[in-house]
Protein backbone atom coordinates (compact mmCIF):
# COMPACT_ATOMS: atom_id res chain seq x y z
CA UNK A 1 0.00 0.00 0.00
CA UNK A 2 3.07 2.46 0.00
CA UNK A 3 2.25 5.71 -0.99
CA UNK A 4 -1.55 5.00 -1.49
CA UNK A 5 -4.05 7.84 -0.68
CA UNK A 6 -6.67 6.99 1.98
CA UNK A 7 -9.62 9.56 2.93
CA UNK A 8 -10.81 7.85 6.41
CA UNK A 9 -14.59 9.34 7.23
CA UNK A 10 -15.23 8.83 10.88
CA UNK A 11 -18.74 9.55 11.85
CA UNK A 12 -20.25 9.81 15.48
CA UNK A 13 -19.97 6.43 17.15
CA UNK A 14 -18.11 5.36 19.89
CA UNK A 15 -16.00 2.75 17.91
CA UNK A 16 -14.32 6.44 16.66
CA UNK A 17 -11.59 5.17 18.98
CA UNK A 18 -10.77 2.42 16.44
CA UNK A 19 -9.96 4.92 13.80
CA UNK A 20 -6.61 5.63 15.28
CA UNK A 21 -6.05 1.60 15.20
CA UNK A 22 -6.75 1.67 11.50
CA UNK A 23 -4.98 5.13 11.06
CA UNK A 24 -1.82 3.47 12.35
CA UNK A 25 -2.22 0.36 10.04
CA UNK A 26 -2.59 2.63 7.12
CA UNK A 27 0.74 4.31 7.98
CA UNK A 28 2.71 1.41 8.52
CA UNK A 29 2.19 0.00 5.65
CA UNK A 30 3.31 3.43 3.64
CA UNK A 31 -0.21 5.01 2.78
CA UNK A 32 -0.95 8.18 3.19
CA UNK A 33 -4.22 9.09 5.31
CA UNK A 34 -6.03 12.69 5.23
CA UNK A 35 -9.66 12.48 7.82
CA UNK A 36 -12.40 14.04 7.45
CA UNK A 37 -15.10 13.70 10.61
CA UNK A 38 -19.01 14.43 11.17
CA UNK A 39 -18.85 17.38 14.25
CA UNK A 40 -20.65 14.35 16.23
CA UNK A 41 -16.76 12.51 15.97
CA UNK A 42 -15.55 14.82 17.60
CA UNK A 43 -17.27 13.77 20.79
CA UNK A 44 -15.62 10.76 20.97
CA UNK A 45 -11.92 11.40 19.62
CA UNK A 46 -9.74 13.91 19.38
CA UNK A 47 -8.54 16.50 17.11
CA UNK A 48 -4.91 15.95 18.41
CA UNK A 49 -4.63 12.13 17.77
CA UNK A 50 -6.47 11.97 14.38
CA UNK A 51 -3.83 14.71 13.42
CA UNK A 52 -0.55 13.21 15.02
CA UNK A 53 -1.28 9.82 13.87
CA UNK A 54 -1.74 10.85 10.33
CA UNK A 55 0.18 13.80 10.35
CA UNK A 56 -2.39 15.86 8.09
CA UNK A 57 -5.32 18.23 9.33
CA UNK A 58 -8.05 16.98 10.14
CA UNK A 59 -11.40 17.85 7.75
CA UNK A 60 -14.17 18.61 10.39
CA UNK A 61 -16.07 21.91 9.43
CA UNK A 62 -17.43 22.67 5.48
CA UNK A 63 -16.61 26.68 6.45
CA UNK A 64 -13.55 25.70 8.95
CA UNK A 65 -10.88 28.33 9.30
CA UNK A 66 -7.83 25.67 9.45
CA UNK A 67 -9.49 24.18 5.58
CA UNK A 68 -6.82 24.94 2.79
CA UNK A 69 -9.26 25.59 0.56
CA UNK A 70 -12.99 26.66 0.31
CA UNK A 71 -14.27 23.52 -1.44
CA UNK A 72 -12.05 21.05 0.98
CA UNK A 73 -14.57 18.18 -0.25
CA UNK A 74 -13.37 18.66 -3.96
CA UNK A 75 -9.88 18.84 -3.26
CA UNK A 76 -10.08 15.83 -1.10
CA UNK A 77 -11.77 13.44 -3.56
CA UNK A 78 -9.42 14.55 -6.27
CA UNK A 79 -6.45 13.50 -3.67
CA UNK A 80 -7.69 10.45 -2.25
CA UNK A 81 -7.61 6.66 -4.20
CA UNK A 82 -10.45 5.28 -1.36
CA UNK A 83 -12.75 6.58 0.48
CA UNK A 84 -13.17 4.06 3.88
CA UNK A 85 -16.24 5.78 6.62
CA UNK A 86 -15.45 3.92 9.97
CA UNK A 87 -17.39 3.72 11.81
CA UNK A 88 -20.26 4.73 9.53
CA UNK A 89 -23.66 5.45 11.81
CA UNK A 90 -27.08 4.55 10.60
CA UNK A 91 -26.92 8.37 9.93
CA UNK A 92 -24.47 9.01 7.91
CA UNK A 93 -25.25 5.81 6.12
CA UNK A 94 -28.94 7.55 5.79
CA UNK A 95 -27.16 10.77 4.13
CA UNK A 96 -24.67 8.86 1.89
CA UNK A 97 -27.76 6.58 0.61
CA UNK A 98 -30.52 9.37 0.21
CA UNK A 99 -27.83 12.14 -1.56
CA UNK A 100 -27.92 14.57 1.87
CA UNK A 101 -25.18 16.72 1.70
CA UNK A 102 -24.83 18.52 4.95
CA UNK A 103 -21.76 18.26 6.74
CA UNK A 104 -17.85 17.71 5.95
CA UNK A 105 -18.34 13.93 5.90
CA UNK A 106 -21.55 13.52 3.94
CA UNK A 107 -20.32 16.28 1.15
CA UNK A 108 -17.04 14.60 1.00
CA UNK A 109 -18.54 11.35 -0.19
CA UNK A 110 -21.33 12.86 -2.55
CA UNK A 111 -18.58 14.34 -4.43
CA UNK A 112 -16.31 11.45 -4.34
CA UNK A 113 -16.15 9.22 -7.42
CA UNK A 114 -14.18 6.33 -6.64
CA UNK A 115 -13.72 2.97 -4.39
CA UNK A 116 -15.58 3.63 -1.26
CA UNK A 117 -15.88 1.01 1.92
CA UNK A 118 -18.13 1.86 4.81
CA UNK A 119 -17.90 -0.08 7.83
CA UNK A 120 -21.44 0.38 9.97
CA UNK A 121 -21.42 0.69 13.79
CA UNK A 122 -24.43 0.59 15.99
CA UNK A 123 -26.97 -1.00 17.64
CA UNK A 124 -28.30 -4.22 17.01
CA UNK A 125 -32.09 -2.82 17.11
CA UNK A 126 -31.17 0.21 15.08
CA UNK A 127 -28.86 -2.07 12.30
CA UNK A 128 -32.08 -3.79 11.46
CA UNK A 129 -34.57 -1.57 11.14
CA UNK A 130 -36.38 -1.54 7.68
CA UNK A 131 -34.90 1.85 6.68
CA UNK A 132 -31.28 1.41 7.37
CA UNK A 133 -31.79 -2.10 5.62
CA UNK A 134 -32.96 -0.29 2.53
CA UNK A 135 -29.73 2.35 2.88
CA UNK A 136 -27.43 -0.07 2.78
CA UNK A 137 -29.13 -2.19 -0.55
CA UNK A 138 -28.85 0.88 -2.22
CA UNK A 139 -25.46 1.43 -1.16
CA UNK A 140 -24.56 -2.05 -2.04
CA UNK A 141 -26.75 -1.86 -5.21
CA UNK A 142 -23.63 1.16 -6.12
CA UNK A 143 -20.95 -0.89 -5.47
CA UNK A 144 -20.33 0.37 -2.24
CA UNK A 145 -18.28 -2.18 -0.58
CA UNK A 146 -20.14 -2.71 3.15
CA UNK A 147 -18.00 -4.21 5.55
CA UNK A 148 -20.27 -6.35 7.72
CA UNK A 149 -20.68 -5.72 11.35
CA UNK A 150 -19.32 -8.28 14.22
CA UNK A 151 -21.54 -9.57 16.49
CA UNK A 152 -21.31 -9.20 20.02
CA UNK A 153 -21.06 -7.45 22.83
CA UNK A 154 -22.34 -3.79 22.16
CA UNK A 155 -21.37 -0.39 24.04
CA UNK A 156 -24.76 0.49 24.77
CA UNK A 157 -25.11 -2.95 26.64
CA UNK A 158 -26.73 -5.03 24.19
CA UNK A 159 -25.38 -8.36 22.74
CA UNK A 160 -25.95 -8.95 18.84
CA UNK A 161 -24.81 -7.61 15.29
CA UNK A 162 -23.75 -4.07 15.12
CA UNK A 163 -19.83 -4.16 16.61
CA UNK A 164 -17.82 -2.38 13.70
CA UNK A 165 -15.41 -4.83 11.94
CA UNK A 166 -11.96 -4.70 13.60
CA UNK A 167 -9.67 -2.36 12.65
CA UNK A 168 -7.26 -5.14 10.90
CA UNK A 169 -9.81 -7.13 9.13
CA UNK A 170 -11.05 -2.94 7.20
CA UNK A 171 -7.20 -2.58 6.33
CA UNK A 172 -6.71 -6.39 4.65
CA UNK A 173 -10.15 -5.67 2.68
CA UNK A 174 -8.79 -2.32 1.76
CA UNK A 175 -4.89 -3.76 1.34
CA UNK A 176 -6.91 -6.96 -0.85
CA UNK A 177 -8.54 -3.87 -2.89
CA UNK A 178 -5.13 -2.77 -4.43
CA UNK A 179 -4.49 -6.23 -5.00
CA UNK A 180 -7.52 -6.38 -6.92
CA UNK A 181 -6.91 -3.90 -9.19
CA UNK A 182 -3.24 -5.63 -10.26
CA UNK A 183 -5.01 -8.48 -11.23
CA UNK A 184 -5.79 -9.95 -15.00
CA UNK A 185 -9.48 -8.64 -15.44
CA UNK A 186 -8.57 -4.86 -14.21
CA UNK A 187 -10.44 -2.66 -16.07
CA UNK A 188 -12.79 -4.94 -17.78
CA UNK A 189 -16.50 -4.86 -17.15
CA UNK A 190 -18.43 -7.83 -17.21
CA UNK A 191 -22.31 -9.08 -17.20
CA UNK A 192 -23.20 -12.57 -15.34
CA UNK A 193 -27.04 -13.50 -15.49
CA UNK A 194 -28.04 -16.05 -12.91
CA UNK A 195 -30.66 -17.73 -11.17
CA UNK A 196 -34.06 -18.89 -13.09
CA UNK A 197 -36.81 -16.67 -14.07
CA UNK A 198 -40.54 -16.68 -12.66
CA UNK A 199 -43.44 -16.22 -14.88
CA UNK A 200 -46.83 -15.84 -13.61
CA UNK A 201 -49.97 -17.62 -14.22
CA UNK A 202 -51.92 -15.48 -11.71
CA UNK A 203 -50.75 -13.73 -8.36
CA UNK A 204 -50.43 -17.05 -6.36
CA UNK A 205 -49.15 -19.18 -9.72
CA UNK A 206 -46.06 -19.30 -11.95
CA UNK A 207 -44.13 -21.25 -14.34
CA UNK A 208 -40.26 -21.73 -12.92
CA UNK A 209 -37.77 -23.93 -13.42
CA UNK A 210 -34.78 -25.88 -10.87
CA UNK A 211 -32.13 -23.32 -11.47
CA UNK A 212 -30.17 -22.53 -8.20
CA UNK A 213 -28.08 -19.36 -9.30
CA UNK A 214 -24.83 -21.08 -7.41
CA UNK A 215 -23.50 -21.08 -10.83
CA UNK A 216 -23.50 -17.62 -12.03
CA UNK A 217 -23.25 -15.95 -8.42
CA UNK A 218 -19.82 -17.98 -8.38
CA UNK A 219 -18.56 -16.63 -12.16
CA UNK A 220 -19.42 -13.39 -10.33
CA UNK A 221 -17.15 -13.72 -7.57
CA UNK A 222 -14.31 -15.22 -8.99
CA UNK A 223 -14.37 -12.24 -11.92
CA UNK A 224 -14.56 -9.73 -8.62
CA UNK A 225 -11.55 -11.53 -7.33
CA UNK A 226 -9.83 -11.25 -10.81
CA UNK A 227 -10.52 -7.56 -10.68
CA UNK A 228 -13.30 -7.01 -13.10
CA UNK A 229 -16.32 -4.71 -12.91
CA UNK A 230 -19.33 -7.24 -12.23
CA UNK A 231 -22.93 -6.71 -12.52
CA UNK A 232 -24.92 -9.67 -11.42
CA UNK A 233 -28.48 -9.97 -12.70
CA UNK A 234 -30.15 -12.27 -11.11
CA UNK A 235 -33.24 -14.36 -10.79
CA UNK A 236 -35.34 -15.28 -7.66
CA UNK A 237 -32.87 -16.67 -5.32
CA UNK A 238 -31.82 -16.95 -1.89
CA UNK A 239 -27.53 -16.44 -2.45
CA UNK A 240 -25.60 -13.79 -0.77
CA UNK A 241 -24.20 -11.78 -3.49
CA UNK A 242 -20.65 -11.59 -4.04
CA UNK A 243 -18.44 -8.29 -2.65
CA UNK A 244 -17.57 -5.88 -4.77
CA UNK A 245 -20.46 -6.36 -7.61
CA UNK A 246 -23.16 -4.49 -8.30
CA UNK A 247 -26.50 -6.09 -8.21
CA UNK A 248 -29.60 -6.29 -10.10
CA UNK A 249 -32.59 -8.38 -9.16
CA UNK A 250 -35.23 -9.26 -11.47
CA UNK A 251 -37.94 -12.05 -11.61
CA UNK A 252 -39.22 -12.61 -14.98
CA UNK A 253 -37.90 -13.14 -18.43
CA UNK A 254 -38.72 -9.79 -19.48
CA UNK A 255 -36.93 -7.80 -16.74
CA UNK A 256 -34.02 -10.33 -17.45
CA UNK A 257 -33.99 -8.87 -20.85
CA UNK A 258 -34.67 -5.46 -20.16
CA UNK A 259 -31.65 -5.26 -17.83
CA UNK A 260 -28.97 -7.33 -19.51
CA UNK A 261 -29.91 -5.29 -22.60
CA UNK A 262 -29.64 -2.09 -20.53
CA UNK A 263 -26.03 -2.97 -19.37
CA UNK A 264 -25.00 -4.80 -22.40
CA UNK A 265 -23.10 -1.60 -24.37
CA UNK A 266 -21.19 -1.01 -21.12
CA UNK A 267 -19.77 -4.60 -21.20
CA UNK A 268 -16.96 -5.85 -22.42
CA UNK A 269 -18.01 -9.41 -21.88
CA UNK A 270 -21.40 -11.03 -21.13
CA UNK A 271 -21.91 -14.80 -19.36
CA UNK A 272 -25.57 -15.69 -19.53
CA UNK A 273 -25.22 -18.19 -17.09
CA UNK A 274 -29.18 -17.39 -15.95
CA UNK A 275 -32.16 -20.20 -17.01
CA UNK A 276 -34.23 -17.87 -18.19
CA UNK A 277 -38.12 -18.99 -19.43
CA UNK A 278 -38.57 -19.92 -22.95
CA UNK A 279 -41.96 -19.25 -22.73
CA UNK A 280 -44.48 -16.99 -20.29
CA UNK A 281 -47.95 -17.27 -19.72
CA UNK A 282 -49.64 -14.52 -22.99
CA UNK A 283 -52.08 -13.13 -20.49
CA UNK A 284 -51.73 -13.82 -16.63
CA UNK A 285 -55.13 -13.81 -14.94
CA UNK A 286 -55.14 -11.04 -12.17
CA UNK A 287 -56.89 -13.20 -9.78
CA UNK A 288 -55.90 -16.43 -8.44
CA UNK A 289 -57.40 -19.15 -10.39
CA UNK A 290 -59.81 -21.06 -8.19
CA UNK A 291 -60.25 -24.99 -7.95
CA UNK A 292 -63.62 -26.11 -9.78
CA UNK A 293 -64.71 -29.95 -9.32
CA UNK A 294 -65.86 -29.86 -12.59
CA UNK A 295 -62.97 -29.03 -14.19
CA UNK A 296 -60.17 -31.78 -14.81
CA UNK A 297 -57.58 -29.54 -16.22
CA UNK A 298 -56.50 -26.22 -17.38
CA UNK A 299 -55.02 -24.54 -19.89
CA UNK A 300 -52.58 -21.99 -19.98
CA UNK A 301 -51.96 -20.14 -23.25
CA UNK A 302 -47.98 -20.16 -23.50
CA UNK A 303 -45.88 -17.21 -25.61
CA UNK A 304 -42.29 -17.11 -26.16
CA UNK A 305 -40.11 -15.07 -24.66
CA UNK A 306 -37.46 -12.96 -26.11
CA UNK A 307 -33.78 -14.76 -26.54
CA UNK A 308 -31.36 -12.59 -24.78
CA UNK A 309 -28.41 -14.44 -25.75
CA UNK A 310 -29.47 -14.55 -29.54
CA UNK A 311 -30.69 -10.51 -29.74
CA UNK A 312 -26.71 -9.77 -28.14
CA UNK A 313 -25.16 -11.57 -30.94
CA UNK A 314 -27.24 -10.01 -33.39
CA UNK A 315 -26.02 -6.45 -31.94
CA UNK A 316 -22.21 -7.16 -30.87
CA UNK A 317 -19.62 -5.47 -31.72
CA UNK A 318 -16.64 -6.11 -29.24
CA UNK A 319 -17.93 -7.75 -26.58
CA UNK A 320 -17.08 -11.09 -26.06
CA UNK A 321 -20.63 -13.29 -25.49
CA UNK A 322 -20.79 -16.76 -23.65
CA UNK A 323 -23.66 -19.14 -23.44
CA UNK A 324 -24.56 -21.99 -21.28
CA UNK A 325 -26.25 -25.21 -22.68
CA UNK A 326 -28.33 -28.06 -20.47
CA UNK A 327 -29.11 -30.65 -22.39
CA UNK A 328 -30.19 -34.00 -21.95
CA UNK A 329 -29.37 -35.84 -25.79
CA UNK A 330 -27.04 -34.94 -28.47
CA UNK A 331 -25.20 -32.94 -25.75
CA UNK A 332 -22.08 -31.11 -28.02
CA UNK A 333 -23.51 -31.38 -31.50
CA UNK A 334 -27.01 -29.41 -29.95
CA UNK A 335 -24.32 -26.96 -27.90
CA UNK A 336 -22.37 -25.86 -31.12
CA UNK A 337 -25.38 -25.45 -33.24
CA UNK A 338 -26.41 -22.94 -30.38
CA UNK A 339 -22.73 -21.71 -30.24
CA UNK A 340 -22.99 -20.83 -33.92
CA UNK A 341 -26.85 -19.49 -34.04
CA UNK A 342 -26.45 -17.32 -31.28
CA UNK A 343 -23.33 -15.74 -32.25
CA UNK A 344 -21.35 -16.63 -29.45
CA UNK A 345 -17.72 -17.06 -28.60
CA UNK A 346 -17.78 -19.67 -26.44
CA UNK A 347 -20.50 -22.04 -24.90
CA UNK A 348 -20.72 -23.40 -21.41
CA UNK A 349 -22.19 -27.36 -21.86
CA UNK A 350 -24.02 -29.45 -19.04
CA UNK A 351 -25.15 -32.81 -19.19
CA UNK A 352 -28.25 -33.86 -17.00
CA UNK A 353 -26.99 -37.36 -17.22
CA UNK A 354 -24.24 -36.42 -15.60
CA UNK A 355 -24.06 -37.37 -11.80
CA UNK A 356 -23.59 -33.94 -9.52
CA UNK A 357 -23.95 -31.60 -13.09
CA UNK A 358 -26.81 -29.19 -13.42
CA UNK A 359 -29.39 -27.59 -10.99
CA UNK A 360 -29.77 -27.84 -7.48
CA UNK A 361 -26.02 -29.20 -7.12
CA UNK A 362 -23.03 -27.95 -5.27
CA UNK A 363 -20.90 -29.20 -8.30
CA UNK A 364 -20.75 -29.44 -12.05
CA UNK A 365 -19.37 -31.05 -14.89
CA UNK A 366 -18.26 -28.25 -17.76
CA UNK A 367 -17.78 -28.77 -21.22
CA UNK A 368 -15.97 -25.70 -22.96
CA UNK A 369 -16.63 -25.07 -27.00
CA UNK A 370 -15.16 -22.21 -28.54
CA UNK A 371 -16.02 -20.22 -31.96
CA UNK A 372 -13.19 -22.20 -33.15
CA UNK A 373 -14.88 -25.39 -32.40
CA UNK A 374 -11.95 -26.02 -29.52
CA UNK A 375 -13.76 -28.09 -26.71
CA UNK A 376 -12.21 -28.60 -23.65
CA UNK A 377 -13.63 -31.44 -21.49
CA UNK A 378 -13.60 -31.03 -17.31
CA UNK A 379 -14.12 -33.21 -14.92
CA UNK A 380 -16.65 -33.10 -11.63
CA UNK A 381 -15.89 -29.89 -9.67
CA UNK A 382 -17.18 -27.85 -7.07
CA UNK A 383 -18.96 -24.44 -9.05
CA UNK A 384 -16.16 -22.66 -7.29
CA UNK A 385 -13.54 -24.10 -9.62
CA UNK A 386 -15.81 -24.72 -12.54
CA UNK A 387 -15.93 -20.77 -12.60
CA UNK A 388 -12.25 -20.49 -12.27
CA UNK A 389 -11.64 -23.06 -15.41
CA UNK A 390 -14.86 -20.95 -17.31
CA UNK A 391 -12.88 -17.60 -16.48
CA UNK A 392 -9.63 -19.10 -17.39
CA UNK A 393 -11.13 -19.97 -21.01
CA UNK A 394 -12.37 -16.47 -20.78
CA UNK A 395 -9.16 -14.16 -20.50
CA UNK A 396 -7.73 -16.62 -23.21
CA UNK A 397 -10.22 -15.73 -25.32
CA UNK A 398 -9.92 -11.83 -24.77
CA UNK A 399 -6.44 -12.68 -24.96
CA UNK A 400 -5.35 -11.58 -21.87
Amino acid sequence: MKGKKIILGISGGIAAYKAAFLIRLFRRAGAQVRVVTTPNAMEFITRVTLESLSENKVYDQVFGTQNDYTTEHVALTDWGDVLVVAPATANIIGKFANGIADDALSTTLLAFNKQVFVAPAMNCKMYEHFAVQQNIRTLKSHRVHIIEQAEGYLACGYEGRGRMEEPGEIFGIVQDFFHVREKSLHGKQVLVSAGPTHEAIDPVRYIGNHASGQMGYALAGELAARGAGVTLVSGPCDLKAPLGIKLVKVRTAREMYEACMEHYTDSDAVIMAAAVADFTPGKPHDKKIKKEQKKSSLTVNLIRTKDILLEMGQKKKSQILVGFALETDNEEANAMKKLQSKNLDMIVLNSLNDPGAGFSHHTNKITIIDNKKQISRYPLKSKKEAAADIIDALEKTMGL
